[in-house]
């Protein structure tokens, strides 16, 4: 069986090899003579796997002693309103920087326990750019100030780490994570969903500082306080543990490519890539977003004539590049080039459309 090239916004493409080995323990894990998801995640061999996991992610992204990682579960959008059940008091107020659809999602979640502040905004702009910063209101006594670094929807990616002052920042990662090197000091939280850089759907990423686990929130049941959850090495439930196994193997595959910087290259090259067919194509197909905001990791884009769209999709899964529709709320079209997507997917999408220009031109 041939494996079609996978453009999917999530749950994406996993890297080949990890699949692979993954395959290959499915039935033994370890010379257990058992599979991973059937044993105990208390055991000897799931705890040794559980901190080679977060000691690669360490060393990946080079996180500074002073925070804490958690694997948790819920997806990014359960803790767009567990994260201010966390880091405000009753009362308090928190401010979000909101460039596209999973930022105004945010601040809606957000909005039955924080006074959600929009300091700074693209709508305006239909968030076909990113707000400037000196345009942010931002208030020095909120509890954090809240970005989404990429924009999956609207593919807009702040790629400069905004100065809030001494207020934490507090970033929703989910589709650009490990893509190239971040400086993790500059955050209180960084969080991701699994299913696009990591892993598998099911397991969320949370890169903590100290501090902000001291923090009281407010009254709220064990399970939803972050600090419970670090005190019991993300083990206070039963975790995903099949996710864990696999975002561990994608940390081994990620430092064997390079780490980040190897594939923060490798990902420029592949957007450069697309965004040249693109621009090159005389308007017979166009990405509307603003070029310093353009994201590398998710590249919508449109056809001159909209009714082509339908035609693009179904020639192009004939052809074996998957999951290149847009999302329901902007259609047209939208690669993704997370970093399982190798040159060659793109090479290859960019040659489909140079043939399916010429054939419906």
């Amino acid at each position: 069986m041939s494996r079609a090239w996978n453009f999917s916004a999530g749950p994406a493409a996993i890297p080949e090899a990890v699949l692979k080995r993954a395959q290959s323990e499915l039935l033994d894990w370890n010379g257990s003579g058992a599979s991973v998801m059937e044993l105990s995640h208390r055991g000897k061999p799931f705890m040794e796997l559980a901190a080679r996991a977060e000691a690669d992610l360490r060393d990946l992204m080079s996180i500074p002693d002073g925070y804490r990682v958690l694997f948790l579960q819920g997806g990014a959008t359960q803790h767009f309103a567990q994260i201010p059940m966390n880091l405000t008091p009753e009362g308090g107020s928190a401010d979000y920087i909101v460039t596209g659809h999973w930022g105004e999602k945010a601040v809606r979640e957000a909005a039955p326990y924080v006074t959600a502040r929009v300091a700074g905004s693209s709508v305006d702009a239909n968030y076909l750019q990113l707000p400037a910063r000196e345009s942010w209101d931002l208030d020095p006594g909120a509890s954090y100030v809240h970005i989404t670094t990429n924009e999956t929807i609207h593919g807009v990616e702040m790629r400069d780490i905004p100065d809030v002052g001494d207020v934490p920042l507090v970033a929703d990662m989910s589709s650009d994570i490990l893509s190239a090197p971040v400086d993790v000091s500059r955050f209180g939280l960084i969080y991701a969903g699994a299913q696009k850089n990591i892993g598998p759907s099911g397991l969320v990423v949370m890169i903590v500082r100290d501090d902000l686990l001291k923090r009281p929130g407010r009254p709220m049941a064990k399970i939803f306080r972050y600090a419970e959850h670090a005190a019991n090495d993300s083990m206070l439930n039963t975790p995903n543990t099949w996710g864990w196994y696999l975002a561990g193997l994608t940390f081994q595959w990620l430092k064997e490519q390079g780490g980040l910087a190897a594939m923060g290259e490798r990902n420029r090259i592949k957007a450069d890539t697309l965004y040249a067919a693109i621009d090159g194509s005389d308007g017979y197909y166009r990405a509307p977003i603003a070029h310093a905001a353009r994201s590398r990791m998710n590249v919508p884009f449109t056809i001159h004539e909209p009714a082509l769209d339908a035609v693009f999709v179904k020639e192009s899964g004939d052809a074996g590049l998957l999951a290149l529709k847009g999302h329901k709320a902007l259609g047209g079209l939208r690669a993704s080039l997370y970093n399982a997507v190798p040159l060659e997917a793109v090479e290859a999408l960019t040659a489909f459309m140079r043939d399916f220009a010429n054939r419906h031109c």
